[in-house]
């Protein structure tokens, strides 16, 4: 088992949809373009069944997949998404005989704090340390690490932090492993404007407009990320249950506040983010993803690309794929997971 933190720092959619392009996927053929982009799920069709696990200081809520002794999966959302985004992905891999594990993240769905006096933190060591957690809460000695957005980054922190622990990775938009300190260097104008969100979040009226409008606000971005994306209102519908959280606003608010040295963090995360502040090298097998119509904020492939220093695949996904690439494109995100795994050996 890995050391502690403060040493080492269902009624669901059949996976039949898609039958043809996912066939071709995992028989190692070619991911066709236009099947990548799947039509919305049905309002009847959840993901399965959730449980329950105390996990640190978390109570964290999953779904689980796949044999339970097959080899470990786990999948990680983003914000303003939920566990619905790997509705697809994870039958596809459980079918294959992993062990799959989807959980809502912190602030997320019916991942609740233990305590009333925890620290309602979102930096980027407390969500990578929610992970090993739940790895140790499971008893999972090893697992795949795959996500995007927010689940990339907390995929590629476990990756750099606990390689011992994560046999490969899977990350929408690469390394994204950042520091305050590197977040205090303006961007140019057209850079600054797609991160209009975290400057509106940074004051209070951001705040309580947030909190006032979570539903509203979350598909906004859910559009402007994914801008070929054509979702109605009940796959939407389905990933805003999550953002019912008690703790959802604070830990969003958190989360962008502390990126730019605007919220302090935990003391006990200072040595593992003067680590990460270093930008060390992923070293475990890796695979890269990027949709061709990704609307978010992300950093081209090529000033990432020395940071993964093993095993290494980048991939772009054609056919106007966004920023929410494992719902967008399940089959080609579940065959990056199953490379991945084949990298590894």
């Amino acid at each position: 088992m890995s050391k502690p933190l403060s040493e080492t720092f269902t009624d669901r959619r059949s996976f039949f949809h898609g039958a043809a392009a996912i066939a071709a996927a995992l028989a190692g053929g070619t991911v066709p373009t236009g099947a990548a982009a799947s039509p919305p799920l049905s309002p009847l069709s959840p993901l399965g069944p959730l449980k329950q696990v105390d996990a640190g200081v978390l109570s964290i809520g999953y779904v689980e997949m796949g044999p339970a002794s097959g080899p470990a999966i786990l999948l990680f959302h983003g914000w303003p998404y939920a566990i619905d985004a790997f509705a697809e992905v994870a039958p596809l891999l459980a079918a294959r005989g992993y062990r799959v594990i989807v959980p809502h993240l912190r602030g997320h769905g019916t991942t609740v704090f233990r305590s009333a006096e925890t620290p309602r933190n979102a930096q980027q060591a407390a969500l990578a340390a929610d992970g090993l957690a739940l790895m140790d809460a499971l008893r999972i000695e090893r697992a795949i690490v795959a996500g995007f957005d927010w689940g990339a980054r907390t995929a590629d922190i476990m990756a750099v932090l606990w390689p011992e622990r994560c046999k490969a990775l899977v990350s929408v938009s690469g390394y994204l492993i950042g520091s305050q300190a590197g977040n205090v260097k303006p961007l140019p104008p057209q850079a600054e404007l797609q991160w209009w969100y975290q400057f509106y979040f940074a004051t209070e009226r951001g705040k309580a407009g947030y909190a006032a409008n979570t539903k509203a606000f979350n598909q906004l971005i859910w559009q402007l990320a994914s801008p070929k994306w054509k979702f109605d209102a009940a796959t939407f519908d389905r990933s805003a249950a999550a953002f019912d959280n008690p703790d959802h606003v604070a830990i969003v608010i958190h989360n962008y506040r502390w990126r730019l040295g605007l919220a302090e963090g935990e003391a006990q995360y200072d040595v593992v983010e003067a680590k990460l502040a270093a930008a060390p090298p992923v070293t475990i097998p890796s695979i890269t993803m990027e949709g061709d119509a990704n609307g978010a904020p992300h950093p081209e492939p090529a000033q990432y690309r020395a940071k993964f220093t093993g095993p290494y695949e980048h991939r772009r996904i054609t056919g106007g794929i966004g920023h929410n690439l494992p719902q967008e494109a399940p089959a080609a995100f579940a065959k990056a997971v199953l490379d991945a795994a084949r990298l590894a050996g």
